[in-house]
């Protein structure tokens, strides 16, 4: 995939983190232990692999005595992103995961949603910003998928609730076109969606997303998400029980055939109802 200025800039801040520290003689490790991650983190730092939550950046500062450069920059990059302050760090893991697992209660979760439905749930949220704005979201949205259609395209899981499949988003003619795109991308075995049905009733999640990111050079992370902020998690035994509670839900979903026949059942009742009103 073809670098952005984004990518770019924040392969600045790595060069920039990397002649400050050796200029400040500390080995990444060295560095690293003095602000609380890994030295590998730092070489991801550097690399531009990976982005510093702010809490690190300032501590780089304190530890280099940057006068606080570290901050600023981070702040001036995070600033010109599309994404919220909290998900622009979990945006660029996706793009380098190898493996990623998304469970999603209420709505298709990003990377599988299309334009029409991405705008219905930017409009719901945002009623009363510009059309610029509204445009920005949805291009940024379906800017994330392209990494399904990669050459290295991570191995995507993916489980809905099946209320994600009847709330009708946007509408009955946004909804069908919705569940046809993963109806599609499951046949191109692209994505592997399987589908937790009401009548499972409770289950091992039900307080909001979670996204699960496997690494070929990097620990595994987590994230969870609600409304307003979202974490990531990649403290090793936190993670280790994401994966459990990941796996639990996992037991809780129809087959993947049944899960597929459902999507397109409900695609073709919308499709249906769309056509008669």
């Amino acid at each position: 995939m073809a670098k952005g200025k984004q990518d770019e800039a924040w392969e600045f801040f790595g060069e920039l983190l990397k002649d400050r520290r050796e200029a400040a003689g500390l080995s990444q490790s060295e560095l690293g232990a003095r602000v609380f991650v890994s030295g590998g983190y730092i070489g991801l730092f550097e690399q531009g692999i990976r982005k510093p939550q702010l809490d690190v950046a300032k501590r780089i500062d304190e530890v280099l005595q940057t006068g606080g450069i570290f901050e600023r920059t981070w702040r001036k990059l995070i600033n010109k992103s599309p994404y919220a302050s909290y998900f622009h760090a979990v945006a660029e893991l996706e793009a380098v995961a190898t493996r990623i697992c998304e469970f999603a209660p209420t709505v298709m979760p990003g990377l599988l949603q299309t334009a029409a439905y991405a705008r219905a749930v930017t409009l719901a949220a945002n009623p009363f910003v510009t059309e610029e704005y509204v445009e920005e979201k949805v291009t940024s949205r379906i800017d994330r998928a392209r990494i399904l259609s990669d050459a290295t395209r991570p191995e995507y899981w993916v489980i809905l609730h099946e209320n994600a499949v009847d709330t009708p988003v946007g509408g009955r003619a946004v909804m069908a076109e919705q569940l046809d795109h993963i109806a599609r991308l499951i046949r191109d075995r692209w994505v592997l969606v399987t589908v937790i049905p009401r009548s499972a009733g409770a289950h091992a999640h039900m307080t909001g997303t979670l996204k699960l990111m496997e690494f070929a050079d990097q620990p595994p992370t987590a994230y969870t998400e609600t409304e307003f902020s979202g974490t990531l998690l990649d403290d090793p035994a936190v993670v280790k029980q994401a994966q459990r509670t990941y796996d639990l839900l996992r037991v809780a979903t129809l087959s993947p055939e049944a899960s597929l026949a459902l999507i397109e059942s409900a695609a073709e009742d919308y499709r249906r109802c769309a056509r008669t009103t």
